[in-house]
């Protein structure tokens, strides 16, 4: 039989972060993997195990963001639970936290601590704006972030407020940029033998991420501004009514314009003066929008969208995260696993989404109860006797 591979097998990660960045970049290395202990406060726990909603007392949010890891409870603020910490941490290969800049230090665990304890160590620190400058203090949350990262003035309708995109696209492309780092890190590490410090700032990556926005800024040509479902460089791109519902269309070339005219059985749209080049399209997608609307009054959204696809145009109709996940194109690329949870029973988890040919074997991928495995990994690493172990506990220490 030939060997289980995962690309960060043999690979330790301490996830000492809470919620959703920080924990989600831990997802992630896991989902590829890395065994990852996530230590809890006794007692409490990470904050979203009180988050609803809760199957069979387990919060759904905390079992995705936290699956396959393992849980151990230890106070850092008490000496023991300090040491014991330190002692992990000389048995690991990275760290992910995102406490408020400054905490880690008042608690003794800030990477240059750290890095002498462990010189390979890999230290990722998540934070709303960074780990130095005016900034570096102020609290944040995804809302914040959104709304300073500019992404709120381009989201939503003309006539409309400034609108927060619908999920917490913050901490998750912080998640995403972080456990990217801590992969190049890695690589580095194989080659000069150091660890190193990651700083990766919520709005920074929020910045980032807004790629069209960026190249017009870049360009010298002023903010887009809300445009509902338009795009700020293309069309016909939008939502456009239905009988029973809006479908989403989508052309970003002349070539694609002229297999929706035909579509559309209106070829002689794609030589009409108005738009014969996308930036000609875009000036005049009003006139556009109503040829459009006018061919998909007496459609539904599926007879649209059968039309489109088998003409090649890009086309869709809008569903809810539910009807997707239940769809047989998420069966077919397998993008819910079921898991079996002590307490909480047959359980839906959506790991990392890639498909890896020479990774022959599945993550772990069940979530943990809090201090799961507090014994058994304080004692197959650190040789802490049961004696000991039970002593800690009495003292709230773990």
């Amino acid at each position: 039989m030939s060997e289980a591979l995962q690309p960060l097998k043999g690979i330790r990660v301490l996830d000492l972060s809470r919620v959703l960045a920080g924990p989600w970049c831990a997802s992630l290395l896991n989902d590829l993997g890395a065994e990852v202990i996530k230590i809890e406060m006794p007692g409490s726990g990470d904050d979203s195990r009180s988050f609803t909603p809760h199957i069979a007392g387990e919060s759904s949010y905390f079992m995705q963001l936290n699956h396959g890891k393992k849980s151990v409870t230890l106070d850092l603020k008490a000496p023991e639970g300090l040491a014991i910490l330190k002692q992990l941490v000389a048995q690991a290969d990275v760290l992910v936290e995102n406490f408020r800049p400054g905490v880690t230090k008042r608690l003794g665990i800030d990477y240059p601590t750290l890095q002498e304890i462990n010189p390979r160590l890999v230290y990722a620190s998540i934070s709303g704006f960074g780990q130095q400058g005016a900034m570096a203090h102020k609290a944040a949350y995804d809302h914040i972030v959104q709304a300073y990262g500019g992404i709120m003035q381009v989201t939503g309708w003309a006539e409309g407020e400034p609108t927060r995109v619908g999920d917490a696209i913050g901490d998750v492309v912080a998640g995403l940029y972080g456990s990217w780092a801590v992969l190049a890190a890695l690589l580095q590490r194989g080659i000069g033998g150091q660890g190193q410090h990651l700083d990766v700032s919520m709005l920074d990556t929020m910045v980032t991420m807004q790629m069209v926005s960026l190249t017009q800024w870049i360009g010298g040509q002023p903010p887009a501004g809300r445009l509902g479902n338009a795009h700020p460089i293309s069309a016909p791109m939008d939502s456009y009514p239905a009988q029973d519902g809006h479908i989403v269309i989508a052309v970003a070339n002349d070539k694609l314009f002229r297999q929706l005219c035909s579509a559309m059985e209106k070829p002689e749209l794609a030589s009409d003066p108005l738009y014969l080049t996308d930036p000609l399209r875009l000036a005049n997608q009003q006139p556009l929008r109503v040829e459009i609307e006018r061919w998909l009054a007496d459609k539904t959204v599926n007879d649209a969208q059968a039309i489109l696809d088998s003409a090649g145009v890009p086309a869709s109709a809008v569903l809810r995260l539910d009807q997707i996940l239940t769809s047989d194109y998420a069966r077919e690329r397998e993008l819910v696993k079921q898991v079996k949870h002590p307490t909480a029973g047959n359980i839906s988890i959506v790991p990392q989404p890639v498909k890896m040919s020479a990774m022959t074997a599945e993550p772990a991928l069940v979530p943990p109860a809090l201090g799961e495995h507090t014994a058994s990994v304080l004692q197959e690493l650190l040789a802490i006797d049961e004696a000991t172990l039970n002593q800690l506990k009495a003292q709230g220490v773990i």
